[in-house]
């Protein structure tokens, strides 16, 4: 029996349970320890200058930061936030060559033995499986690194393992229910476990936040890294297309696809992202990069000094508390000495989302296809053999809800739809000409700001996602550059404020965003409730 055939029949036994006991690819998690799990952990809340500062003090190996790592995921993850799919079964010997490097005087970089999890659409050439968190990919181990992991790899950081998904990053219903996926059943808020974690990057936020690893990597096409990650009280960027290669990412959108980092700093988050910039001749969008583009790293606590920023104020309205926390940040910002201006958007960028939607469903059909075709071992030819799949394994890949996105997106033309090339025009103009780029130059700013998401609401596998506001998606949709950082909380449920530019305004960004994050201490450690009644 093939080991996909296996698993399918195993989860079909207990697919009412909603959480997989056993993720599918990864390692049997132990039976949880008795005490208090929060406090005890030896690395709690440590920085990634820390880790390495202690490794080159010779207070800990990579080798035993990474075990320490492995014990919490699985002491924890299994019963509790569900974030983990798999841990990579070559973490330890990985560390072990770093140590080695190290003690003969070779240190690669600030990440050298640091461990990071990443996101379970991202291609690994080792034993590790890639699955967009679907049942039809549970057997696919990948030829080879995705380019970002071919540099994770340069850069000395020890690969700890995969994390869960809302599968199919988010583009398979309407009514789904982010952070579930059929290979990894439902990951939770580790503030409050019966609370969205959002998506699709769910399981590498929830893994930052509760400690199981000091820095991940997720994708965004729209909200993807920033949601969860404000929702999980930590700090995610999501940089401008072409920052990072999209080569060996199982895709949704050509336009809006791109990996990210998150971490509970700004400075975490941003020594990841500057480790993974290069240009990559498989993804035309990286060859745009500007002359001399990077990351310049100048964590100055004073950058709000002079700067100008735009407050959305709109895309506050959905939520009087995340109004009145946004009127905290306002306050911090003038109080650090930066000029904080009202902007409107304006009418016309309403339709953004209609022209957005078109752009998805043919970009979505025409990506998975070439993803299918660039990986022959795969026994699916196109997005309609795995529609077929998911029909025919409905109740192991399909007991919540359904995958009406992706039918959709298999009726249209993929890029050549009749209607695509006028709707990426209007999303290209609207979000950039008429967007971004004129609230930024006719007001003279430096960034944007608007809240990143509202409280997290309780996981619903009946009615789906009850999303409240955000705003991700002019970021988004332009391909620009968003950090977001963590802002204050509702009832101990984090709030992220969002800053976004122009295109490969990463640095300055990061520079206000960071000043924010030392001035305000927003950052809250999870405590696992059980429920907001937990008490």
């Amino acid at each position: 029996m093939k080991r996909r055939h296996f698993i399918l029949n195993s989860l079909l036994a207990g697919v009412a349970l909603g959480v997989n006991a056993c993720k599918p690819g990864g390692k049997k998690v132990s039976e949880p320890i008795d005490g208090d799990l929060q406090s005890s952990f030896e690395l709690d809340e440590i920085s990634v200058q820390e880790l390495q500062v202690k490794m080159q003090k010779g207070e800990f190996t990579s080798k035993q930061i990474t075990n320490l790592y492995i014990n919490r995921i699985k002491t924890i993850d299994h019963l509790k936030t569900n974030a983990v799919v798999e841990i990579n079964p070559d973490a330890v010997a990985i560390a072990e060559v770093l140590d080695k490097e190290r003690q003969e005087g070779k240190v690669r970089g600030p990440l050298h033995g640091i461990p990071v999890l990443i996101k379970d659409n991202i291609n690994t050439g080792d034993k590790m499986i890639t699955s967009a968190g679907s049942l039809a990919f549970i057997d696919h181990s990948a030829s080879k690194d995705a380019f970002i992991i071919e540099k994770l790899r340069e850069a000395g950081m020890v690969l700890l393992g995969k994390t869960n998904l809302s599968e199919w990053a988010n583009f398979r219903s309407t009514n789904s229910s982010s952070g579930w996926s059929g290979r990894g059943g439902q990951t939770r808020n580790p503030y409050v476990l019966d609370r969205t974690p959002c998506g699709s990057s769910s399981g590498s936020a929830v893994a930052v936040s509760a400690n199981f690893a000091p820095i991940a990597i997720g994708t965004e096409t729209d909200g993807s890294i920033v949601c969860p990650s404000g929702i999980n009280g930590i700090v995610g960027i999501k940089p401008t297309v072409g920052t990072w290669s999209r080569s060996g990412i199982i895709p949704i959108s050509e336009s809006q696809d791109t990996a990210g980092p998150m971490g509970k700093s700004v400075k975490d988050a941003a020594l990841l992202l500057r480790a993974l910039v290069a240009k990559d001749n498989d993804d035309a969008a990286t060859q745009k990069q500007p002359d001399n583009f990077g990351i310049y790293l100048n964590f100055d606590e004073y950058a709000l000094q002079g700067s100008r920023i735009g407050y959305l104020k709109s895309l506050a309205g959905f939520d009087k508390r995340v109004s009145a926390i946004m009127d905290e940040v306002v306050s911090t910002l003038k109080d650090k000495g930066a000029d904080v201006v009202e902007v409107d958007m304006g009418d016309e960028l309403n339709s953004l989302g209609q022209y957005e939607w078109t752009v998805l469903l043919c970009e979505f059909k025409d990506g998975v296809n070439k993803y299918l075709a660039a990986h022959p071992e795969l026994p699916y030819k196109s997005l309609s053999d795995l529609i077929a799949f998911n029909k025919k394994n409905s109740k192991a890949e399909m007991p919540w809800f359904e995958q009406e996105i992706m039918e959709m997106s298999d009726q249209t033309n993929g890029l050549d739809d009749e209607k695509y090339m006028d709707a990426i025009k209007k999303c290209r103009e609207l979000s950039q000409n008429k967007g971004i780029d004129k609230l930024i130059d006719s007001n003279k700013l430096d960034a944007l700001m608007a809240p990143t998401n509202g409280a997290a609401w309780v996981i619903d596998f009946v009615n789906g996602d009850n999303f409240g506001g955000g705003s991700s998606q002019l970021a988004a949709i332009s391909g620009y550059p968003s950090v977001t950082v963590p802002a204050g909380d509702i009832k101990g449920l984090p709030i992220g404020v969002s800053f976004f530019g122009k295109a490969w305004t990463e640095s300055r960004l990061i520079q206000l965003s960071h000043a924010y994050e030392v001035a305000s201490k927003k950052r809250i450690v999870p405590e696992f409730k059980t429920s907001l009644l937990d008490v």
